[in-house]
């Protein structure tokens, strides 16, 4: 084993690089700058394109419109000659009302009376039905559509004479505009139309029918509301007659009282109640005291029957009593007991007086309420008697007044300044024009802009170094040739080409990769099929076979096995696999092309699996073998993405050129591809870009600035 070799197998563990691509966030202003220079030509394309269409539109297609303004000063609210505010009057000036007098002035009212008197129903402009049928329309494309697929086409129910009043109504609506002059009772009312003349006719009888049917709203509320005058009058008066009708009969329905009188009654009541308080009172202390007595006699306690009776007999009795004369206690006894009789009699007569206040407060509280409902009935039907008198007398008058004020009908507007024929307004010409460029540029600038934001390939090695983190080893542009045979043909002829040294350029740069052990066993790769990866492994054997060295180029891709696209070779010609398993020597299997100074060694058939005929120790040892014969081995592998073949012949390499396909591999199939490569801890020597469209960089706008198929290097290398 060579020094290089065990140096590549103590190699350290491989981790995928950091990805810098997306640590930054911000927009680059110049970068976005750039990129719509590079796009300059689809921006000027689409400006252009944007321009012509504007320009068809404004001068072919857009129809000339042309306005008229009319203006209309509104009175201010002042009292007419009679006082019938409420019935009519001017129009308020706040600012609700004038917005409500534009309204008016554009309700379906008025525009109907417009579009009778004008005749506006046989105008095409504003009656859609009498317009001819256009050559391109929804509905036509609707009807193809539906004739080629069988269906029946929905054309819609036919219009009826109200829906084309209303779609004419809605349209001379569209035309019409009105708005309030600042800090004035002024408005503007314009019309636009396709003629001068009508927009001048419309917008002069738009205001005076505005100012009849304002003048007409009047008369129609005024002469509502004689009508409801009259007929309220008129209810008024029977409903005045008949309350007075009852008014004379209730008073002779009931005594006639005062209010001077029910109170004099009140204070007769209120005596009353304060009596039979009083003589509750008393009642209540009587039976009291006569509760105690009677209780004393039964309990013949002498001491307080006497200490309560006051009466000087018992007192004697008493005394007598109590020094034990039984004699003069019985005549205690019955003392007492005809005294206490006289205090129950007493109890039974303030008990009779208290029942007859009683019976005399409910009488007269009676007779007060009958009283004071029969009054209250009589003040409240004055008091209705009053106010329809006072309604009678009020509606009266403005009956008078409205039709007073019949004669007396003005409008609150006029017109200040009549329309003149229209003014040209549209299509603005000038302002289209320069719309549709800018819209163009825009679009244009937002294709280029999303081209290159979805675009996941790389344009140039600095893209792919940044993305990967890895050394660029070489840029390839696209062979001139148009079949793979043609390959070696081309580089012996066109030694100096721009392709040929491109691939010094990078034999320098595999070499120079590590420069005390210049690789001797390189492999080729790719993420996917068709990336150059081929191309590029037998332009550097042919390369290195330039400089004298004794090149071996193996075919490892024995699934697909293109090199007899490159190269002829005969039908049984034994390859890698027959060499290995010693069904063929080496010198019996290497192919060898007159055009070519290199060995090459055939991929060919076998019932084995690859990636298991390259993890053996036998591929290990032909590899060996071959490095004490060889100055350079080249093997080229299956892509990385495809098979794992590529990773397992990479434990064995001394460098590892990994092709990526110009601004066609994307960037997250060569982020896999790389780590893949780690994951088996296999580091990737550098990357080369290749199939490099030199008019393509051109027309992103790099021409000029990248090696070997930059614009300057067209003075140095064959074409």
């Amino acid at each position: 084993m060579n020094k290089s070799y065990s140096a590549f197998q103590n190699r350290p563990s491989v981790t995928p690089p950091p990805q810098p691509a997306d640590q930054d966030d911000e927009i680059d202003l110049l970068e976005l700058a750039g990129t719509l220079w590079r796009g300059k030509l689809m921006l000027a394309g689409a400006a252009l394109i944007a321009l012509f269409i504007g320009a068809y539109y404004a001068y072919v297609v857009a129809v000339p419109k042309y306005t008229s303004t009319t203006t209309v000063a509104i009175s201010v609210q002042s009292s007419p000659i009679a006082d019938i505010e409420s019935i009519v009057s001017g129009v308020s000036t706040e600012d609700a009302s004038m917005n409500t007098e534009l309204e008016i002035l554009l309700s379906r009212n008025v525009l109907l009376q417009l579009v009778e008197r004008l005749d506006l129903l046989d105008d095409p402009e504003f009656n859609a039905a009498l317009r001819p049928e256009p050559a391109f329309s929804i509905g036509n494309v609707m009807e193809v559509v539906a004739g080629l697929t069988g269906a029946t086409a929905n054309t819609g129910e036919a219009l009826t004479e109200e829906d084309i009043l209303n779609k004419t109504v809605e349209n001379l609506r569209a035309a019409i505009s009105a708005s309030v002059k600042r800090d004035t009772y002024v408005f503007n009312v314009s019309a636009t139309t396709t003629s001068r003349a009508k927009s001048q006719q419309v917008v002069n009888t738009l205001a005076e029918v505005y100012i009849d049917d304002q003048v007409q709203a009047k008369f129609d509320s005024l002469e509502t509301a004689v009508t409801w005058l009259s007929e309220r009058v008129t209810e008024l008066e029977q409903e005045l007659n008949d309350g007075e009708d009852r008014l004379q009969q209730l008073r002779t329905e009931t005594d006639l009282i005062t209010p001077e009188a029910l109170q004099a009654v009140n204070r007769q009541l209120i005596d009353v109640r304060n009596r039979l308080e009083e003589t509750r009172a008393d009642v209540d202390a009587q039976a009291a005291e006569v509760a105690m007595l009677t209780g004393a006699l039964e309990n013949e306690d002498l001491a307080l029957l006497a200490e309560e009776l006051d009466d000087p007999i018992l007192t004697r009795l008493r005394s007598e009593a109590q020094a034990g004369d039984a004699e003069a206690r019985q005549s205690f006894l019955d003392r007492a007991e005809m005294l206490v009789s006289r205090q129950e009699t007493t109890l039974a007569r303030l008990r009779s007086q208290s029942a007859a206040l009683e019976a005399s407060m409910r009488r007269q509280e009676n007779e007060l309420q009958a009283q004071s409902e029969d009054l209250s009935a009589l003040e409240q039907l004055n008091r209705e008697i009053e106010t329809t008198r006072t309604l009678y007398e009020t509606f009266l008058a403005r009956l008078k007044e409205a039709t007073v004020q019949r004669g007396l009908m003005n409008a609150d507007s006029r017109v200040l300044s009549e329309a003149t024929p229209g003014r040209y307004v549209e299509p603005r010409k000038g302002l289209i024009l320069a719309l549709s460029m800018i819209l163009g540029l825009m679009i244009g600038a937002a294709v280029v802009l999303g081209r290159q934001f979805l675009h996941q390939g790389f344009r140039t090695a600095e893209d792919l170094e940044a993305h990967t983190g890895r050394t660029i080893l070489g840029q390839i542009p696209k062979m001139p040739i148009k079949k793979r045979q043609g390959l070696i043909q081309y580089l012996n002829d066109k030694p100096t080409s721009a392709a040929a040294e491109a691939i010094r350029n990078l034999r320098t740069s595999v070499l120079l990769s590590d420069v005390d052990h210049p690789p001797q066993l390189i492999m080729s790769t790719s993420s996917l099929p068709g990336e150059g990866k081929t191309t590029q492994a037998i332009s550097l054997a042919h390369n290195l076979a330039g400089l004298g060295r004794k090149v071996l180029l193996i075919e490892a891709d024995i699934r697909r096995r293109t090199f007899q696209e490159y190269f002829e070779v005969p039908a049984n010609q034994p390859g890698l696999v027959a060499v290995m398993m010693e069904e063929a020597s080496v010198e019996d299997a290497l192919v060898r092309d007159p055009r070519l100074k290199v060995d090459v060694l055939m991929g060919d058939k076998s019932s084995l699996n690859a990636a298991d005929v390259f993890s053996s120790e036998r591929f290990k040892q032909f590899l060996e073998k071959m490095r004490g014969i060889y100055d350079t081995i080249i093997i080229d592998t299956p892509p990385v993405l495809v098979v794992p073949d590529a990773r397992v012949i990479g434990q064995h390499v001394d460098a590892i050129a990994f092709t990526t396909a110009w601004d066609r591999t994307t960037k997250s199939q060569v982020s896999e591809a790389m780590r893949q490569f780690a994951t088996v801890n296999v580091p990737v020597t550098g990357l080369v870009l290749s199939q490099i469209d030199h008019k393509g960089m051109k027309r992103y706008g790099y021409g000029g600035k990248y090696g070997a198929y930059g614009a300057y290097g067209a003075g140095y290398y064959d074409s």
